[in-house]
């Protein structure tokens, strides 16, 4: 098969959250399958480093409104996997990805330039692949633009991922005079949404777990759009989301201190933890070390992480490390714990590949108290590297975390049900628990944890079949 794999961010020349993950990872484990895939991605700002290893495919000009905007197209190849970069510099080539005020314009023009590099290069798909609000067009002007043009066009498919269903690319409905076709599939409480309309176009459509899967057909985890998403349910799919072993492996990572395996963590994770903390000039090394690596939503939990996190740092509890960026009143709350209890809360603005492997390898707990969770790939990283996950029982946290029971020993992490401070507060209580007077079953926790395999290869397969699905 060949597949065009359409997304607003690819590590490692964009990432934002764990969409660039899969956009790195799924293609090129569809290629191990024996597939034709390419990624296409917008031109950003921090690609002029990568411009050196690019081919220039050349410039079209496309007309949306009453404006024309240039898409000049670079080609490289990395991991094996072929990239495809739509550059303007006037709407790419800026500090953030999204959140601007122009990123409906911003993304519709990124819409029809898929379309035109295919036309232009003559690389017809057998399926086009969108991912989140930022492709949510790319169904609906296939359907009324492009499919009438050609028979190449009227043949592909379309299948659309959602990775976040909150975020929907919701825009004044002025934004349709951008299109050049008038459609209710792209109206959602009297504006235009990108997503409802991949939703409502797409051949198929699917999340990144099955049991977010089920729940986004709900009203409290559907945003809205859980009308439009039942009457997609017979073409809705849940297909869990793998991590590539190959970059997450602590048995040859030279980011680390000390490399480590499922049969010498004990010690790695000692020299790890000891380093870091050192470099972190945090203190006592004997208390375990619980790490906090994401996008500073209200989606990750933090509202109910808040109210009970400094109790735990006064009581010298544990120390505590907090990497990433987003809303400012959860930054301002992180800056403000590290400057008041300096020798046990470090906290890094941003996201620091090196540093972040640094601090998985060197905690013992890591936490993700989500309100909802798609998938999540950053607890799927904390096992692999020995890092026991507290998280809350929703979405593909549900599905990838088994929760420890005292009676059998067997798990990888602490769950709890409700969104609630203090059933949070009881995960942690029971984690530390372990930590401090059972040794022996926290390591064998750990050494569970790390075997678990999340394959890429199980995943491709799912989209494998699923690709053949809507083409049959």
């Amino acid at each position: 098969m060949k597949i065009l794999f359409c997304s607003g961010e690819a590590y490692p020349f964009s990432k934002s959250g764990g969409l660039a993950d899969v956009a790195a990872a799924l293609p090129k484990a569809l290629r191990a399958l024996g597939h034709d895939v390419t990624i296409i991605t917008p031109h950003y700002l921090e690609l002029k480093q990568f411009q050196n290893k690019m081919k220039t495919l050349g410039t079209t000009t496309i007309k949306m409104g009453d404006d024309e905007y240039d898409a000049t197209y670079h080609t490289t190849v990395y991991d094996g996997v072929p990239y495809v970069f739509v550059q303007n510099d006037a709407l790419y080539h800026r500090e953030r990805y999204y959140g601007y005020d122009d990123d409906a314009i911003r993304f519709t023009f990124f819409n029809f330039a898929i379309f035109e590099y295919i036309k232009r290069t003559g690389n017809y798909p057998d399926v086009v692949h969108a991912n989140d609000w930022q492709t949510g067009l790319v169904p609906f002007f296939l359907d009324v633009k492009y499919r009438p043009q050609n028979a190449e066009f009227q043949r592909i498919k379309t299948l659309l991922s959602i990775h976040n269903l909150e975020k929907q690319g919701s825009f004044p409905i002025e934004t349709e005079k951008l299109f050049g076709h008038k459609n209710f599939t792209y109206i959602h409480l009297e504006r235009v949404n990108f997503l409802k309309c991949g939703i409502m176009r797409a051949s198929a459509v699917n999340t990144v777990s099955e049991t977010y899967r089920n729940e986004i057909l709900t009203r409290f985890y559907g945003f809205t759009l859980d009308g439009p998403l039942k009457a997609r349910q017979h073409d809705l799919y849940g297909i869990l989301n793998g991590l590539d072993a190959e970059i997450y492996r602590p048995s040859k990572n030279p980011h680390l201190y000390q490399s480590y395996d499922e049969t010498n963590f004990v010690v790695g994770k000692k020299i790890n933890k000891v380093k870091l903390l050192a470099d972190l000039n945090l203190k006592n090394k004997d208390i375990p070390l619980v790490s906090f690596i994401h996008r500073f939503a209200r989606q990750k939990g933090i509202d109910i992480l808040m109210p009970i996190l400094e109790d735990y740092i006064k009581a010298g509890k544990f120390n505590f490390v907090a990497m990433g960026y987003g809303d400012a009143v959860y930054e301002s709350f992180f800056l403000e714990l590290s400057r008041k209890y300096p020798d046990h809360v470090s906290y890094h603005q941003g996201f620091d590949n090196a540093l972040s492997q640094k601090v998985y390898a060197a905690s013992d707990l890591f936490i993700l108290p989500s309100l909802f969770e798609p998938c999540g790939l950053n607890h799927m990283i904390a096992m692999k590297y020995g890092a026991l996950p507290i998280v809350r029982e929703t979405g593909g946290l549900k599905d990838t975390v088994t929760p420890y029971n005292k009676f059998t020993g067997v798990g990888v992490g602490f769950l709890f049900k409700n969104y609630d401070a203090n059933e949070l507060k009881s995960a942690i209580d029971q984690s530390l628990d372990l930590y401090l007077n059972d040794q022996e079953s926290f390591s064998n926790l750990i050494h569970q944890a790390m075997h678990v395999n999340h394959s890429l290869s199980k995943m491709a397969k799912q989209y494998e079949t699923l690709y053949q699905k809507i083409l049959a």
